[in-house]
């Protein structure tokens, strides 16, 4: 088996400099995470708020990462997300959205965030469909304390290679074709969080300009 600093090494070679690793540490121990810094990593990403701040905790010398949010983020955590996490990629609702704007308005918070869509029908994802957010972008475009900086989508479970191309583009498409538009707010939007460990080289394919890789580095999580 390769080690965490084999594993980054080999990835890296795989991605174009546009390309943002971020390292997805759900349930990685502390000490996994400082061999993936001593290998260059930078961005990390937690799906837990109380995790996150436990390990950065431990963490507080290593002065220069970045934090990311990529789980679903309830509505009682959003403060404290804000306190710890300067990119927030699931944004999945209008209302969390106005939520954060308003925490952010109040805590002198300017943070990064992505809007989660739903490309294809999926019972087991958040996020805006197509139709939905199209609705909401005038609202969103209001959100003047957040930095919305572009689209993440995750594939529904099951589809096909071709099938996951398909998503990825079509979130390509979508992102350009709100960058068509003369929104104020959302001038920015620029970036692509689009895939994990299993499919993240179609997604650079598609565009992506950061994929959240967790088990091609870390192996399997622990079971609950």
């Amino acid at each position: 088996m390769m080690t965490i600093a084999e594993e980054i090494s080999q990835i890296r070679q795989n991605l174009p400099n546009n390309v943002r690793l971020i390292a997805v540490t759900k349930q990685v121990p502390v000490e996994a995470m400082r061999f993936a810094y001593a290998a260059g990593i930078r961005d990390f990403g937690e799906s837990r708020v109380q995790e996150a701040q436990a390990k950065q905790e431990q963490l507080a010398d290593l002065t220069d990462i970045t934090w990311h949010f990529i789980g679903r983020l309830q509505s009682n955590k959003a403060k404290k997300a804000l306190e710890l996490f300067q990119w927030i990629h699931s944004v999945d609702s209008l209302k969390l959205a106005q939520q954060l704007d308003k925490l952010a308005q109040e805590n002198h918070y300017r943070p990064q965030v992505c809007l989660q869509v739903k490309i294809e029908s999926d019972p087991q994802k958040t996020g805006w469909t197509v139709p939905q957010l199209w609705l909401d972008l005038p609202n969103l475009d209001r959100c003047e304390n957040l930095q919305i900086c572009g689209l993440m989508t995750i594939p529904p479970v099951g589809l096909n290679e071709s099938e996951v191309k398909s998503v990825f583009d079509r979130t390509n498409a979508l992102l350009k074709e709100i960058q068509t538009k003369n929104w104020t707010s959302l001038q920015q939007m620029q970036q692509l969080s689009m895939g994990m460990s299993g499919d993240y080289k179609i997604a650079i394919a598609s565009g992506s300009t950061m994929v959240r890789l967790g088990r091609i580095l870390f192996g399997p999580r622990r079971s609950q």
